[in-house]
């Protein structure tokens, strides 16, 4: 009850009008609406009739008053039917095509009075229509005459926290972890409420609070004890917290000498542990797994499978109604012929041997997180299989927080992927979100950009990303740019003159860090380690496939990796159809061209540029479109207020000069082998080679600890 209070309590406070914003409110700012449409806005929220008295519905509750205060002045108390405009929040458990977790919102006459029903079968499901309904207001679309019905395509939408128990985030630009372990579970840091806010705004529904390179700490009983501390305070807002398991744990923490999956022992102490979570936690989601990658342990250490290993955590937290969920992202200590196809090659043989509550998480690409990649060639080829989506919101390597990439493109240019699986239509996003094969136990999760740095992700427009997720991972066919859109209005305001520029800023910059970063199908050419800026010349160390010479092959001859037949034939993992292309030259995009091929520097582009010239003038526009957004973003003044403008306008600054140096030291680096001179117009690099990869930077934030 007391932490129910303080949930409660922190919704009704409403910041004075005087402080300056900072971007702690997000998307959930709820300035008031406009003069000319208050009233109209007012005339349909007088009122908030009665609601059921249970945790979900309290917040509900309070975060509807809380956005109507904001928006268009405090409702006035009434019970249903007494006046027009009253709003009704219920679950009545009527309509099955809304699931668990959909809602419906309609205008109706109850009693002779108009209404605004937002109903549900369960009450997280009146919560999310409640931020629905205050969307609406938010954007200014009518709600006079409302029709509604929404319900979530992925079952499970998550955010994979790279949180470490001493507080850094690994590839967290954020600052520190927003879990407090040292002061948990005594003290519930009150900002856990507004995170569970912000996403059940967005209909996030799980976290895993711990790095996936996990400590087995995690799963000894204090740690536990404040796991379940956060777990409460989620609750009511419909997220389930999970955990990262350590495959280690039965020997660091269990006093066993062995973690082998078939070993009695063993499968007795993950039992045990469940139990032990479940009593703590009794709606605990499950555990996320990495194991047998980069160096970090697991079944294969003891000659088993991923099978075995999946399974034998799968029937510990089944019995409780639990899942784990085991990353696809793997490759062996042996050195492959292409790290690309490492993935597919360990889980696809093993289709139709998982659990029912075992799902394979699969990054987006084959690689990394890469600016581009094409699609992963598991998407498709596992229909006996819970398949679920990886993606990255932190951009591990997309200029960290202060670069404007909007990923939202990303996204959708995966989730739009057709793998031809099962014929056209076959799109990626139909695999996630089980259409494709009937599957139930579906998974979108995003590893996550938040930390505690008062704006949550670094930068004001790194919030975008998280939002973004948020809405695909609840319609993985919805637009990108409309939900761009939407957030622009929420964050910064409803003006046309803010709000048109500003989404036309967004929707090509993840193209324009494409061209100055990777451009043509490169990949992977960041700086060793911290992956802060450019490392197109990184080899040696202990792994071929950790440096940048790998994956650009660069000599006289030419550019790029050739994964056709006539090379690593990774084009071989995908569909007949959507291998042939990406195998055939005048099929393949030319965005995916130097992945899939070794090209000579003089080889013709579509444009009639020579490889070399083409691969110049996109460095080039990259950097010009940076010089476009810190234009346009200086127009902008009158429209943001002035402490989140001049951050902005400084974070483009840093952008646009570190695009300059992706640039500059990546065509110092390729014109080394290339031998030609720059197309007409375009100036050399500003230093010389040896400067460039002279330049370290041993602190470079987000590599964990």
């Amino acid at each position: 009850m007391r932490l129910l209070a303080l949930i409660l309590g922190l919704a009704l406070v409403v910041a004075p009008a005087a402080r300056a914003e900072d971007g702690y409110d997000l998307w959930l700012r709820y300035k008031p609406v406009e003069a000319s449409v208050r009233a109209a806005y007012a005339a349909r929220a007088a009122a908030i009739a009665p609601t059921r008295d249970t945790p979900t519905m309290k917040v509900a509750r309070a975060e509807l008053e809380r956005g109507l205060i904001g928006l268009v002045g405090k409702p006035a108390s009434a019970a249903a039917g007494s006046r027009d405009g009253v709003i009704l929040l219920k679950t009545d458990g009527a309509d099955a095509a809304l699931g668990d977790e959909g809602y419906r919102i309609r205008t109706l006459t109850v009693n002779g009075r108009t209404t605004t029903v937002i109903a549900a079968n369960r009450d997280v499901g009146v919560l999310y229509g409640v931020f629905r309904y205050l969307a609406l207001i938010q954007t200014r679309q009518g709600v006079d005459k409302l029709d509604i019905a929404s319900a979530p395509k992925v079952k499970l939408r998550m955010l994979n926290h790279w949180d470490n128990l001493n507080r850094t985030v690994e590839r967290g630009y954020a600052g520190q972890s927003i879990f407090d372990w040292w002061r948990l579970p005594g003290h519930v840091d009150p900002r856990l409420v507004d995170y569970a806010r912000a996403n059940a705004s967005i209909g996030i529904n799980g976290a895993v609070l711990n790095n996936v390179n996990a400590k087995a700490d995690s799963l000894t009983a204090p740690y536990i004890a404040k796991a379940a501390a956060v777990a409460d305070t989620l609750r009511p807002y419909g997220i389930k917290v999970y955990l990262s398991a350590r495959w280690s744990a039965p020997i660091e923490i269990g006093g066993l000498k062995s973690a082998d999956p078939l070993d009695p022992a063993v499968r007795a102490f993950w039992k045990a542990k469940a139990d032990e979570l479940y009593r703590a936690i009794p709606d605990f989601g499950g555990f996320l797994v990495k194991a047998n990658s980069e160096g970090q342990p697991g079944p294969q250490d003891y000659g088993r499978t991923h099978v075995d290993g999946a399974n034998m955590l799968a029937d510990a937290v089944g019995p409780h109604g639990g899942v784990v969920i085991w990353r696809a992202f793997v490759y062996s200590h042996q050195q492959p012929d292409d790290r690309a196809k490492q993935g597919y090659s360990e889980f696809k043989p093993f289709d139709g041997q998982f659990r029912d509550n075992v799902v394979i998480q699969v990054k987006n690409g084959a690689i990394d997180f890469q600016p581009r990649e094409p699609f992963h060639p598991l998407f498709g080829a596992m229909p006996k299989s819970n398949l679920g989506m990886e993606f990255q919101i932190t951009k591990e390597y997309l200029g960290f927080s202060t670069h404007l990439v909007y990923l939202g493109p990303l996204y959708e240019e995966t989730l739009k992927s057709d793998t031809l699986a099962e014929g056209k239509g076959s799109t990626v996003a139909k695999v996630v979100d089980g259409q494709l094969d009937g599957r139930k136990l579906t998974v979108m999760a995003g590893v996550a950009n938040i930390g505690s740095d008062r704006n949550w992700s670094g930068s004001q427009f790194d919030q975008a990303n998280w939002y973004v997720f948020g809405r695909l991972a609840w319609d993985p066919e919805a637009s990108s740019r409309a939900i761009a859109e939407d957030w622009t209005r929420m964050t910064f305001g409803n003006d046309p003159r803010l709000v048109t520029p500003v989404v036309a800023m967004m929707m090509g910059s993840r193209e324009a860090a494409v061209d100055y970063m990777t451009p043509l199908g490169l990949h992977h050419q960041m700086g060793r380690d911290g992956h802060y800026g450019p490392g197109p010349w990184v080899s040696g160390g202990p792994r071929a496939d950790w440096t940048s010479v790998y994956y650009a092959k660069a000599g006289p001859d030419g550019v790029g990796f050739d994964r056709t037949p006539t090379g690593s034939n990774a084009t071989a993992q995908y569909a007949p159809a959507v291998g042939a292309c990406f195998a055939d030259l005048k099929c393949v995009d030319e965005k995916n061209l130097l992945w899939f091929h070794h090209l000579p520097w003089d080889y013709r582009l579509k444009s009639g540029d020579t490889l070399w010239d083409g691969m110049v003038k996109r460095y080039s526009a990259g950097v010009a479109y940076v010089d476009g957004m810190n234009r346009t973003w200086a127009t902008l003044a009158p429209y943001v207020d002035a402490r989140r403008h001049a951050e902005v306008a400084d974070y483009l600054k840093i952008q646009r000069d570190e695009a300059q140096w992706w640039r500059d030291a990546s065509i110092a680096w390729f014109q080394t082998f290339s031998k030609r001179p720059l197309p007409p117009g375009e100036k050399p690099p500003a230093k010389s080679l040896e400067y460039y990869e002279s330049l370290v930077f041993p602190f470079a934030p987000g590599q964990g600890g």
